[in-house]
């Protein structure tokens, strides 16, 4: 066994010793020693419940004969954290994470790792870190929310940051905003809608990184204890059969992760997760990708936050496993991928028995949409290409005046202040993965304007990106950057921004040589951190269109 490195022979007689500290005795040191990588926090409700998904998660590892080692990695809520200058942490977090499941694999040489994620970041950078590892693993998601309640609706936090547009606008009183704020998050679990953090669940599992349908199951839901104790006993069958997230994934297994994100209206942040992830494992993946597999595939699932339902809901109509059964008959994925607990996908969804309810879930013959919600655009605004969510959105063609901001802040005091008009289009800059750094959500802003009941006709562009929650006609990953000198730097108050979705163009009507003279007299801005993780992490990051990875200088 790996963990032997460690644990046998002579000269490991004081490293025993330490272990003996923490529990272990003779017979543990004939055990697989398998990490728990834990994002854990009270900082936060997503993760608040995972210390004790952990203790029955080891429940389980014990009873399949491992011995189970929990440690910690950090957490960033985007939730809270959203439009402040705290948000920066949160995608620099998924680095973070990556890199702390990588350093305690390797030093502690353990034999298999369970990483239990909630928040949105922490799921790519926990399979990240598993793909690092090198060793047999699973991803296992804490589970949604349940939706508070208010007057007989259903509320999850995206309705608090539109409640504060709608207050601003005068539609809500105070009293009103108090309460949805009360109310809207009842327990623990992750945002309830088909934001980031379920969207990238949802893709774990058609991935084979996890349990087909753990991750479905809400934090609180009845049966969440009991398969998390399942999942011990498998992750121990994953270590027994050496198989390694390198072993199972390939660039199909992420064209039918796409598709699943495409098909249930998901979050444009899983176009940066899935570039990284692929870029871990050095697999082909290119925007392209994402705009090609969400055209040939409809949306099927009408889920928040451009829908009428919530994750529970989706749980009680089959979960991933019904959607995954249907696009896999459909033939718009392909089940012959493999996943880490054994098997094809296809087979893993073999005995489901949900079917579309058409409420939650349509048929794919009579989808909600005959195309998915994933668009690239790219034009001169954005060579490099931009993304835009297209789920609840119907027109197709927006062209207006800029209204510019050199960062967010700036942006929603204008909103606030009512300044922005039908037709602009909000232009927020530097906020790019290298600008911000960190390439902060906009959901505040994004969902203030919403909340004014300007969401269908103003567009918004930005270097940064978006909330799994954010809806409207709200495009992000512009790139290049503005930080690196890109289009977006050269927009001028005023300028005539295009967009065209059916043409896939976002333009700023400039000419050629206005723009040149513009570009001689720009200078970068100076770097917002000098030291620190931030001022390493702007220094290596890489751009939005390739996933926003850090790249050692002078590799590949």
């Amino acid at each position: 066994m790996r963990s032997h490195l460690i644990t046998k022979g002579i000269d490991r007689a004081p490293a025993r010793s330490m272990l003996r500290a923490v529990g272990m005795t003779d017979e543990d040191f004939d055990k697989p020693l398998i990490g728990i990588a834990n994002t854990w926090t009270e900082a936060m409700p997503c993760n608040y419940h995972l210390r004790d998904l952990a203790a029955v998660l080891k429940e389980g590892i014990r009873a399949a004969g491992g011995f189970p080692v929990e440690f910690n990695t950090v957490a960033v809520s985007d939730g809270i954290s959203m439009g402040t200058e705290a948000m920066k942490a949160s995608l620099v977090s998924r680095e973070v994470i990556a890199d702390s499941i990588e350093l305690m694999a390797q030093g502690y040489q353990f034999d298999a790792i369970a990483v239990l994620v909630a928040c949105d970041k922490t799921i790519p950078g926990g399979a990240m870190g598993l793909i690092r590892s090198g060793v047999p693993g699973l991803v296992l998601y804490g589970g949604s929310i349940a939706p508070g309640k208010l007057n007989g609706r259903d509320l999850t936090i995206v309705e608090v940051f539109e409640a504060v547009g709608a207050y601003v606008a005068g539609d809500i009183t105070k009293e009103e905003l108090d309460a949805i704020e009360k109310r809207a998050i009842p327990g623990p679990g992750a945002c309830g809608g088909q934001y980031t953090a379920n969207t990238m669940a949802m893709a774990m599992e058609v991935l084979g990184l996890s349990p087909m349908g753990y991750n479905s199951i809400p934090a609180t839901a009845e049966e969440k204890e009991a398969r998390t104790r399942q999942a011990g006993e498998l992750l121990m069958q994953v270590w027994r059969s050496g198989r390694t997230p390198r072993d199972i994934l390939s660039r199909t297994s992420f064209l039918n992760a796409i598709a699943a994100v495409a098909a249930t209206g998901g979050s444009t942040n899983a176009v940066l997760h899935f570039l990284a992830l692929a870029y871990e494992l050095g697999i082909e993946l290119t925007l392209e990708d994402f705009d090609a597999v969400s055209r040939r595939t409809p949306i099927i699932a009408d889920l928040r936050p451009w829908g009428q339902y919530v994750a529970w809901d989706l749980y009680r109509a089959g979960g991933t496993p019904g959607v995954a059964r249907l696009l896999v008959e459909a033939g718009l994925i392909d089940g012959t991928t493999d996943t880490l607990v054994g098997g094809t996908l296809a087979e893993t969804v073999a005995e489901v028995t949900a079917r579309p309810d058409g409420a939650v879930v349509h048929p794919v013959e009579a989808p909600l949409k005959p195309e998915g919600g994933l668009v690239v655009l790219r034009g001169t605004l954005a060579p490099e290409g931009a993304v835009l969510k297209v789920a609840g959105i119907e027109k197709t063609h927006h062209e207006g005046p800029a209204r510019v901001f050199d960062r967010e802040e700036d942006a929603m005091a204008a909103v606030q202040q009512r300044q922005i008009r039908k037709g602009d289009v909000v232009v927020i800059r530097y906020e790019g993965p290298k600008g911000g750094p960190g390439m902060r959500e906009m959901l505040g802003v994004t969902s203030a304007l919403v909340g004014q009941g300007l969401g269908p006709d103003v567009a918004l562009v930005t270097d940064g990106r978006f909330s799994g929650g954010t809806r409207g006609f709200m495009i992000g990953h512009a790139a290049p950057e503005a930080q690196v000198g890109g289009p977006m730097a050269l927009v001028e108050e005023g300028d005539t921004i295009v967009i065209d979705i059916p043409s896939r163009r976002l333009d700023l009507m400039v000419a050629p040589e206005e723009l040149e003279r513009r570009r001689q007299r720009w200078q970068p801005p100076a770097p917002a951190f000098a030291h620190g993780v931030f001022a390493r992490y702007g220094a290596l990051v890489g751009s939005a269109a390739e996933g926003a990875v850090l790249k050692t200088p002078g590799a590949g």
